[in-house]
């Protein structure tokens, strides 16, 4: 038996030795070399779909990697690249995040002596009171105050000593209310500069006047529903040729409307009797006067309306009118205080306060004294 060389057999390792490891590639090469879009992208549009390709051992990840068009912030992208990443984890590349914002400005302090809050950011300059109010939580109602309370009882006392001397006399401070009749319910509702709804509006109160004097007081009712019912069918003709969108088309309709009916129906005084006038007048300035006086809201209302009365029971005893002025007096007090409601809702400003402010409380007065008198 002749001594070979020991030979072990296929598979057999004396020394218990694995075979060499076959190189493998990086956790980022196998990501990337696998890496196959899932779901449809802008890209897949117009461009054909993304295959898997073979990455070849030696190129590094940042190299393969999909990098989406770099702008002035590649420096940023950059250092993020340069940073080490743990063992064991991928190098991830992001696009490019945006730049930092800077700081947003602090807001000019508010004037103490304006009434309004600071500046803001989002396109406002001013904050009203009653937008801060509201913003807190609380009721945004702010009533005009004592100024337009003042003006309220000036013009009605020019109504009511311009009514018994003439038609035409009396047109002078109906015209100026109606005007800013006009203007102040525009305002109050949020459109401003409206240059042509106010206009329309105060041609129509204009138009009223002249009708009534042309017709005289007999025919009053119709110098007035005429006007009005025209005002309104050309209200409507105009913002149905209008371009604008269909929910701006119906406000400034509204608001055109309701303005010019105010300024139509404030031609009442013009076709009530002088007398009757001048108590409405006097007991609507009267009422406002004492419903701008500290006093709470409750106690003011009371005592605005006992005022008109007093004021139309003392008015209607020199004009004549007795004991039926104390009515007139009251129901106007009523529609003063209405009036006087209205110009104190909801975000109002200086501009309201001096237009609808002064002029509501009278022209919602105007019915009143036309129907009683």
């Amino acid at each position: 038996m002749t001594n070979q060389p020991y030979e072990p057999y296929e598979g057999y390792d004396p020394y218990q030795q694995q075979p060499p490891a076959q190189p493998q590639w990086g956790y980022d090469e196998q990501q990337y070399a696998t890496q196959q879009w899932q779901g449809q992208t802008w890209e897949t549009q117009t461009h054909a779909p993304v295959q898997a390709a073979a990455v070849p051992p030696t190129a590094p990840a940042a190299e393969t990697a999909y990098l989406p068009p770099q702008s002035y912030e590649r420096p940023y992208v950059a250092e993020q690249q340069q940073q080490p990443q743990p063992q064991g984890q991928p190098q991830q590349v992001y696009g490019a995040p945006r730049a930092a914002a800077d700081p947003a400005p602090t807001p000019a302090p508010a004037d103490p002596d304006s009434g309004y809050g600071p500046a803001t950011l989002a396109g406002n300059a001013r904050v009203t009171d009653a937008q801060r109010a509201r913003l807190e939580g609380r009721s945004p109602i702010i009533e005009p105050g004592m100024q337009p309370a003042l003006l309220t009882a000036l013009l009605g006392v020019l109504l009511a000593a311009t009514a018994p001397i003439s038609s035409y006399a009396l047109v002078v401070p109906l015209v100026i209310l109606q005007a800013v009749t006009a203007a102040g319910w525009f305002r109050l509702n949020g459109m401003w500069p409206a240059r042509q709804g106010i206009a329309l509006a105060f041609l129509g109160g204009v138009t009223a006047d002249v009708a009534v004097l042309v017709a005289g007081r007999d025919q009053a009712p119709a110098a007035i529903l005429g006007p009005l019912g025209v005002w309104v069918l050309l209200t409507l003709v105009l913002q149905l040729r209008s371009h604008a969108d269909p929910d701006t088309r119906m406000h400034g309709l509204m608001a055109t409307v309701a303005s010019s009916a105010l300024a139509i129906i404030a031609t009442g005084y013009l076709g009530a009797d002088p007398d009757t006038v001048s108590v409405g007048a006097a007991a609507v300035a009267v009422a406002v006067l004492a419903r701008a006086l500290p006093l709470p809201t409750p106690a003011s209302v009371v005592v605005s309306l006992l005022a008109a009365a007093g004021a139309g029971i003392a008015v209607g005893g020199m004009t004549g009118l007795g004991t039926k002025g104390a009515l007139i007096g009251a129901s106007a007090g009523v529609c003063a205080l209405v009036g006087h409601r209205a110009a104190s809702y909801d975000y109002p400003s200086r501009f309201v306060h001096f237009t609808a402010g002064v002029a509501l409380p009278l022209t919602a007065a105007a019915p009143v004294v036309w129907i009683l008198h």
